[in-house]
This record gives C-alpha cells, sequence and structure tokens, in this order.
C-alpha cells in the first residue's frame, strides 16, 4: 500500500468515479463483482483498476473478485465522505443558487452551514433552507462557526481579495466555480477549480475532431 501522500491526484480523481459507479451496484443488488467487470461498466482496464485500489491496501480476493458493499464502504472512508466537513458558499447569484439547491454537500463529506452575498436583492432570501447573510459578517461567522471549506461563485475581480480575506480568517480549501485561478497564492491551501467552460470547449474539441460519421455529413451545421 502507498503512502497516501504519495498516491498521484490522478488516481485520488479517479476515486469519486469508483464511489458513485459501486453505489449504484450496492443499490442494483449486485454483491461481488470482478476488475475484469467492473472494468467493462467503467471503460478502464481491470489491470488499471487493481493497481489503482492497490494504493489504499488489498480489497479484492483473486478468483473471487470485490464486494461490493465493503468496497464501497472503504472507498467513503477514504474519501471522508461522513466527514461532514463545515462549509459555506460565498455569492448567491443563479450558479451559487443551483449549487446551494442542488448539490447533496452531506453525502460528500461536507454541511453546508452558510451562505453569504454583497447584493441587498440576495440578503435575507432562504435557499435550501439557510438564509443569506451579508458578506460583511463572514469575520464574525467565520470566527464562531469555523468553516473549513469556502465554495467560491463570486465574479472572477472580487476572489484575489476574498480567497486572501477568507485565507486569513482560517477556511484554507476552496471549491472555486470563479474563472480565477488562484491556487499558487497560499500554497498550503487546498483548490480545486472548476472551469464549466473548459469543460464545454473540452467537449466542443471532442465533437469537432471525431471521425466522420458513415453518411459523410459534415460535422457541423
Amino acid at each position: 500500500m502507498a503512502k497516501r501522500d504519495t498516491i498521484s491526484m490522478s488516481v485520488i480523481r479517479r476515486l469519486p468515479r469508483y464511489y458513485r459507479f459501486l453505489n449504484q451496484l450496492n443499490a442494483a443488488g449486485v454483491t461481488r463483482i470482478s476488475s475484469k467487470e467492473l472494468s467493462v461498466k467503467m471503460g478502464l482496464t481491470a489491470s488499471q483498476i487493481r493497481q489503482d485500489l492497490n494504493c489504499f491496501g488489498g480489497f479484492g480476493q483473486q478468483g473471487y473478485g470485490y464486494l461490493v458493499s465493503q468496497l464501497c464502504s472503504e472507498i467513503g472512508s477514504i474519501l471522508g465522505i461522513s466527514s461532514g466537513y463545515k462549509a459555506i458558499l460565498v455569492g448567491a447569484g443563479n450558479l451559487g443558487q443551483a449549487i446551494a439547491s442542488h448539490m447533496s454537500f452531506e453525502t460528500h463529506g461536507f454541511r453546508l452551514i452558510g451562505i453569504f452575498d454583497s447584493s441587498p436583492f440576495k440578503i435575507g432570501t432562504t435557499i435550501n433552507g439557510i438564509r443569506v447573510e451579508d458578506v460583511a459578517m463572514l469575520d464574525k461567522f467565520c470566527r464562531e462557526q469555523r468553516p473549513v471549506m469556502a465554495v467560491l461563485c463570486t465574479p472572477k475581480e472580487a476572489v484575489s481579495e476574498l480567497s486572501d480575506h477568507l485565507y486569513a480568517l482560517g477556511v484554507k480549501s476552496f471549491w472555486n466555480f470563479s474563472h480565477y485561478d488562484f491556487s499558487n497564492r497560499h500554497p498550503d491551501a487546498i483548490v480545486e477549480n472548476v472551469h464549466l467552460n473548459d469543460s464545454m470547449m473540452t467537449l466542443c474539441y471532442r465533437i469537432h475532431n471525431r471521425p466522420s460519421e458513415p453518411d459523410g455529413l459534415p460535422q457541423a451545421l
């Protein structure tokens, strides 16, 4: 088993996908699965799956495969999904509202405890049972509640100052939906940058560069 701090990010980023597929299998009543069967469902090689899981210990048995519920539980424990880390969200616009309303924080390791915005039209409203507070209340709230993570849904120009402010308040983990990358600004901060535009352009590239259709139709109209 590899030391946790030496495991590559590519392996770590596959763990949530394993967890999601295994949850689906468990819900469907599947009790046991081989690495080969799992590879077909996930589009990975059986060797890759075994290598990934061996980074965290031996979960399977040769000739028998993996117990789905046990492996799902083990990966959930590795991911820390039962931790319930306190989280806040800053920026209650359309994106922030969608995340606060539809993301299941509680089943993914976090507990959303506060939402903040600077707009007088947003302050005082309620999103998924949480009252939107004035961003000016961040200092008091963070000192009292000590959140671990902040979801940033603010405009790009606001993120630099906001991230510095939150970092000074002890918030050192960020789920960043702005278009500003500040990963290197605070070396000990943990930042997950989510670029929806990058994802869309990647999809566009894949469509644009796919093999020609059998009927010879152009790729774009």
